[in-house]
């Protein structure tokens, strides 16, 4: 009989293989979310089996069900081993490469004999990869480029959402853990670093080894290599790095503050410590910080130095952006372009969740990739807005996400610009432009004399695509001076522009939008790392323009002015 933990690999692993062969991604989700249900199942999953009971469990269907009872029971999944069989090993080191499906990959290793990836980017480095057929010089660039990239500490690194899904299910456990009276997580995880490498929790406990004992039974974790009575380092079954520490109750708010903070942030504290002859401890992390003569320093601003000396100045802000000032979703997608929910559905979404105004935002005619609206089918939408207006509370805005063009023109004329409610102004091609063109093509576009918000800033991808190359200040100097706002993008895979940029906007006195970028109902919940960045920002409630009323919001964000 297999343990859990080894059918929760096997159920990723399936789904790993289908998503690398390229067929019916549906099956590969349905097998991720199997693997998803078993990491947080508390119930006996051997009585489940032979109780055939598996299908009361939430995302497994007959065929996940069959799957799972035949791997406890045998050890073996004839399903999982033929899939093994289809994609070759070359194909899982290649995955994530686009255009570089199974053909080509078996085109490959016919052509030139590779079987490893070593073998592999020896003849990329060799030019052997460009004469293959279909192959040519910049996809053997991009193999390289791939290749080199994985071995890359970035490479190992994940995203908010899946960072937070596993730390929040740990932290469960652990709070169920004998003796365990307070949890948290910490690391970078708690500061809101736009990706992570490894999760940390830190647990008060006065029954230290009956906690660690409790501890070691987690349902996520595929491995635990040091375990003792005040802490254990592992792997999830995912092969993400987790560190558990358990302290007692005296030491929690110690052990938080130094699991939290950079190690800059950590070591400034230290120094200040010891010239003010206090002791790092206290009983609350608030109490550490006033015993140092500094007001409380939140984890999203940890980061380094600069914000202790702000702490001793006076100077940090005390009003940072919360979730809770928000009072509209800006920046959603809908069927019209690439969003994946109808006018009605996004509106009626926002309802729910008491937002004051949604503003809908899709791409617009350069955008063809993304479905983008003719002005024929943008003012059908207009239409369309009103009619759903009619059976809403939420107050709709009608906009665009409109391209910004290689010549900083924005992508509908004026006539068509001045009648919406907000313009978001971004840039979804020719991202390799150089430094210099790069940034006339964005300060001409902040310079247009209609008020837009910059969308997605730098058009960075987290751990996938860097940001374009533009002289920043100097854009942000134009911003500054013209009729516009940045954009804190919240989509988890953006978030951008970076907290460090953000900062010198805020120098600026430049005025902020958070965003949620949303394309489906579901995705609305990027409201929470948009804030994130912002909090990361230094930025203030009174900085972000979606914390005014709707007719306040509608004002400042208008791109012409209006009687």
């Amino acid at each position: 009989m297999l343990d859990p933990l080894t059918i929760i690999r096997a159920l990723r692993e399936m789904a790993t293989l289908l998503e690398v062969a390229g067929q019916e991604p549906f099956r590969a989700r349905a097998y991720a979310r199997g693997a998803e249900a078993l990491e947080g199942l508390d119930l006996d999953l051997g009585r489940l089996v032979e109780e055939r009971r598996l299908t009361g469990l939430s995302g497994i269907g007959p065929g996940l069900a069959a799957m799972i009872s035949e791997l406890y029971r045998t050890g073996r999944s004839e399903a999982l081993e033929e899939q093994r069989r289809r994609v070759p090993p070359l194909a899982l080191a290649l995955h994530g490469l686009p255009r570089l499906g199974l053909a080509k990959i078996a085109a490959l290793q016919d052509a030139l004999g590779v079987e490893t990836i070593e073998d592999l980017e020896a003849a990329c480095e060799a030019g052997r990869v460009r004469a293959v057929k279909g192959m040519g010089e910049k996809t053997e660039r991009l193999i390289l480029e791939h290749i080199r990239r994985r071995r890359e500490p970035e490479a190992r690194r994940v995203l908010l959402p899946e960072a937070l899904a596993a730390a929040q299910t740990m932290r469960a456990h652990l709070r169920g853990a004998t003796g365990a009276q307070e949890v948290e997580v910490a690391g970078d995880l708690r500061r809101w670093a736009e990706s992570v490498d490894s999760l940390s929790l830190v647990v008060a406990s006065d029954s230290q080894v009956d906690t660690m004992n409790d501890a070691r039974r987690a349902p996520l974790l595929g491995d635990v290599t040091a375990p003792d009575p005040t802490g254990l380092a592992g792997r999830l079954a995912t092969g993400l790095p987790v560190s558990v520490s358990i302290v007692p109750r005296h030491a929690y708010a110690t052990a938080l503050l130094r699991a939290t903070g950079s190690a800059a942030h950590v070591q400034r504290l230290e120094r200040l410590a010891r010239e003010r002859g206090v002791p790092l401890e206290a009983e609350s992390e608030a109490e550490i910080y006033r015993r140092l003569g500094l007001s409380f320093i939140p984890p999203e601003l940890r980061e380094g130095e600069v914000e202790v000396e702000a702490a001793m100045a006076g100077a940090l802000p005390t009003d940072l952006v919360t979730e809770a000032d928000i009072r509209g979703f800006v920046h959603c997608h809908t069927v019209y372009s690439d969003g994946r929910h109808t006018v009605a559905q996004m509106a009626q979404a926002a309802d729910a969740l008491g937002m004051e105004y949604l503003t809908i935002t899709d791409h617009s005619t350069s955008a063809a990739y993304a479905g983008g609206l003719s002005v024929d089918r943008l003012k059908a939408q207009w239409d369309e807005i009103a009619r759903v207006q009619e059976t809403v509370t939420v107050r709709l805005l009608r906009g665009t996400e409109s391209d910004i063009l290689a010549d900083g023109a924005l992508d509908y004329p004026d006539t068509i610009l001045e009648r919406l409610d907000v313009i978001i102004a971004s840039i979804h091609r020719r991202h390799s432009m150089d430094a210099s063109q790069m940034t006339q093509r964005l300060v001409r576009a902040m310079e247009l004399p209609v008020f837009k918000i910059w969308g997605h800033a730098l058009g960075r991808r987290i751990l996938s695509r860097p940001p374009v190359e533009c002289r920043v200040e100097e854009v942000l100097d134009a911003v500054a001076a013209s009729r516009a706002a940045v954009e804190i993008n919240g989509d988890p895979k953006r978030l951008d522009l970076a907290p460090r940029w953000l900062r010198a906007a805020r120098e600026r006195g430049i005025r902020f939008v958070v965003s949620t970028d949303a394309h489906a109902v579901a995705e609305l919940v990027n409201l929470r790392y948009g804030v994130a960045m912002a909090r990361r920002g230094w930025i203030g409630r009174d900085e972000v323009l979606n914390t005014l009323p709707a007719d306040a919001f509608a004002r400042a964000v208008a791109p012409v002015t209006r009687a």
